[in-house]
């Protein structure tokens, strides 16, 4: 596939910022014939960046039997949120990231030809784009993420610096949990025939295993949310690698031979 390191201004966030984006070859979009391309958008995790992907798994081999488009943005340590104390990355994400990538790459526009996953943070953020854009994307696949994310970072206040750095993004517990970082609230309220097709998996020795079985617990019948458990699997780079092949054949796109 074609790899294009994108840099460009971001109303949203004021800043310079980058985007990878993984293109079908040339000879592969001749033959499309000028037909937009379906988009995955694809998302880091907290300690992570947009190059993450790209460097710790064979994304671009899986993606390029299905000639599919990735976007995967840089979004620093924000959770997908308009942070109080910072930047409006849900807005970059959710409005202004589309929009400039729809303007300059042959992407898909339709809700149909659209679709977001991502690894821990960042499968936390394909979630609120499913649970709270849902008329944007066809479907969104959250891996080993923190989706029930008030019970998930309780653990981790114990530490002043990481304390102060989530309330930077939510400005304090009770607005995550009254806000829309809280995505029990969006789950509650979405409908089911308004829903995109839901994706969610964890391994049993991941640390966000509980999270996902609450989450699950609550919401999956109502949402109709596919869960894989993946038995002994951690929250690491080896599982995300195979979770996101997995990701991709679930997504049910058109599949091509002689790729190469």
């Amino acid at each position: 596939m074609i790899w294009t390191d994108f840099h460009f201004f971001s109303q949203s966030l004021g800043i310079q910022t980058a985007v990878y984006v993984l293109l079908p070859e040339h000879a592969q979009m001749m033959e499309m014939q000028g037909a937009k391309l379906p988009t995955l958008y694809l998302l880091h995790g907290l300690s992570d960046d947009h190059t993450g992907w790209l460097r710790n798994t064979r994304i671009a081999d899986y993606a390029r039997k299905y000639r599919v488009a990735v976007v995967m943005p840089a979004v620093n340590r924000s959770f997908y949120t308009d942070m109080v104390h910072g930047a409006k990355y849900w807005t970059f994400v959710r409005d202004e990231l589309p929009s400039v990538m729809e303007t300059y790459f042959p992407l898909s526009r339709e809700r149909a030809g659209r679709f977001a996953a991502g690894l821990s943070m960042g499968g936390y953020g394909a979630m609120k784009l499913g649970l709270l854009a849902p008329d944007r994307y066809a479907a969104v696949a959250a891996l080993s993420a923190p989706l029930w994310l008030h019970a998930s970072l309780d653990g981790h206040m114990e530490d002043p610096d990481f304390a102060r750095e989530l309330n930077d993004i939510f400005g304090s517990r009770e607005g995550l949990l009254t806000g829309e970082g809280n995505l029990t609230l969006a789950a509650e309220t979405l409908s089911p025939e308004a829903a995109p097709r839901l994706y969610a998996c964890c391994g049993t020795a991941d640390f966000l295993y509980e999270a996902n079985e609450a989450f699950i617990a609550a919401f999956g019948q109502k949402l109709n949310i596919t869960y894989v458990r993946e038995p002994e699997a951690a929250h690491a780079w080896d599982y995300w690698d195979k979770a996101i092949r997995d990701v991709l054949a679930w997504l049910k796109l058109e599949s091509f031979d002689n790729v190469w």
